[in-house]
């Protein structure tokens, strides 16, 4: 197997310059109504959790309902893998796509009904919408994009369309939910994904054919096998859960222990059962084997970046003084800081990468700092909460500066890890590794559902100083080794191609492919 010669490296402003494909304009847009619905949620979903019964909430504790919104992060991007699968071996991703954007849309108008009961089932949707979605949205960017460095500066540019969309759903929906209904909020979510799920059916001869297949498709017999036990599997649990939810079964409690475990015990597993992959080299492994360290700091960014939907939304509430010339500032507005800061910086990110000549040396490197930065802004927040304690309230300043460190650091890592996961395995195993990288990241939300619980038992403060020092010394750690890690992720001189479109399929019954003598292990 030889590899595919590489691309000419273009030259970063004659990159830049050069004007962006209809298939990215509709990639962007759709990712846009996606995350109005997600930011949408995460401006107000605590906020309805925890107000009481007789303001049509669901009336749970602090605690409680910050690791509600926690398991529900953490059970979507759980969901990645599965729905990163059924791009790779039945639907192809453009399809699956779509079918995410549909079952997002249904699940934002089941939360958007006056059934309290059907919330729990609402929540599953959208995971699972959220999971077939994600992962195939940056696979076909993935698939369209040739040049490493113009796809990490067009998923940064994706950030732009997305931050538009964050910075206005929370002042839209999250004042709507907050200040008039909360199930107007989430119509106005479900309004938006419904925008972008026509957007993606229409689009179709956009992207020429490409996504459109499944990259290893399973024999037709298997395949109709995998759909029909996928069909019964969904709807069997859509009963289940309705039916828990109807008699008072499935409680808050229940559910954030389950994702909890299944968090911890998915990504292990998945890992492991990839690893062992039959079709795949001995390099294929080692670059494996290195992307751990990539996975790994996924599972800790993701965890701490939910804070922000959980325990920070919490301290906007009950710890900042709001009030500004007599009118108080909704909690849920100050969720638009982030997309703002995102909005303004993205551009500037874009460029930054886009001059970069490091290619997977710099991948370590740039992980680690974005990892370093989300540290440091939680000993700022430690510092919040200490000026805070009892009936005191600070200056949501402070919360505005932990929301610029977390843009900076998101802008970062998600453009860094997406645009990675492409050149670690062949082509064809693209929509599993981001499934695999989303999974890991679920890890962080359940990791987090449970941390979040702490604030009842220390002090706000000491929190926020654990989740630093934490940050601090993965990222420091991560830092330490980028040059191990970097030599780890390097292909093989003469190996086999990252798109895998000089390698084919190893035959049913095959063992690994053994690397040539002299190849890195």
């Amino acid at each position: 197997m030889t590899a595919a010669p590489p691309a000419p490296r273009q030259d970063g402003a004659a990159s830049s310059m050069r004007p962006w494909p209809p298939w990215f304009r509709t990639l962007f847009m759709s990712d846009l109504w996606e995350r109005f619905g997600f930011f949408g949620m995460q401006a107000i979903l605590v906020l309805f959790a925890v107000a009481p019964r007789e303001e049509d909430g669901l009336g749970l504790a602090k605690a409680d309902a910050a690791a509600l919104f926690g398991a529900w992060i953490g059970l979507a991007f759980m969901l990645c893998l599965p729905g990163g699968w059924i791009a790779d071996r039945l639907l192809g991703p453009r399809r699956t796509l779509l079918l995410g954007a549909a079952i997002t849309t249904l699940g934002h108008f089941a939360l958007a009904t006056p059934l309290l009961w059907l919330t729990p089932l609402a929540l599953v949707l959208l995971a699972v919408g959220m999971g077939l979605y994600k992962p195939n949205h940056q696979a076909m960017l993935n698939l369209m994009f040739k040049e490493s460095g113009r796809r990490e500066a067009g998923i940064s540019l994706i950030y732009v369309g997305i931050q538009v969309s964050a910075l206005t759903s929370p002042l839209i929906a999250g004042f709507l939910g907050e200040r008039v209904d909360w199930r107007l909020g989430f119509a106005v979510s479900g309004t938006a994904m419904l925008l972008g799920t026509v957007q993606v059916a229409l689009a179709r001869p956009r992207f020429q054919g490409e996504g459109e297949r499944p990259g290893r498709p399973l024999e037709p017999a298997a395949a109709r096998r995998a759909k029909a036990l996928t069909g019964a599997v969904g709807a069997g649990l859509a009963v289940l859960l309705g039916g828990l939810a109807l008699v008072g079964g499935l409680t808050a409690g229940s559910g954030i222990a389950l994702v909890g475990m299944a968090s911890v015990i998915a990504p292990v597993l998945a890992y492991t059962v990839l690893y062992r992959s039959r079709e795949l080299t001995a390099g294929d492994r080692r670059r494996l084997r290195s992307f751990l360290w990539i996975f790994l700091g996924s599972t800790l960014f993701w965890s701490l970046i939910a804070q922000d939907g959980s325990s920070l939304t919490l301290f906007a509430k009950h710890s900042t003084d709001r009030e500004v010339f007599g009118f108080e500032v909704p909690v849920s507005w100050l969720q638009s800081a982030t997309p703002l800061f995102i909005l303004v910086l993205a551009p500037l990110f874009a460029w930054f990468l886009l001059q970069q000549r490091g290619g997977r040396a710099g991948v370590p490197a740039k992980f680690s700092a974005g990892l370093l930065l989300t540290g440091v802004s939680f000993l700022v927040m430690a510092l919040a909460a200490a000026l805070a304690s009892g009936d005191e309230r600070v200056s949501p300043l402070w919360l505005l500066v932990v929301y610029l460190m977390h843009a900076c650091g998101e802008l970062i890592v998600a453009a860094v890890g997406i645009a990675a996961v492409a050149d670690v395995l062949p082509r064809r195993f693209l929509a599993h590794m981001l499934g695999l990288l989303w999974l890991f990241a679920a890890l962080g939300g359940g990791a987090g559902s449970g941390l979040v619980r702490l604030i009842d038992v220390i002090p706000e403060a000491l929190y926020y100083l654990l989740l630093a020092v934490l940050a601090l010394t993965v990222g420091g750690a991560l830092a330490l080794r980028r040059h191990t890690v970097a030599r780890g992720l390097a292909p093989e001189p003469g190996g086999p191609a990252a798109d895998g479109t000089a390698e084919p399929a190893p035959a049913p019954g095959s063992g690994p492919t053994t690397v040539k003598e002299g190849d890195p292990a």
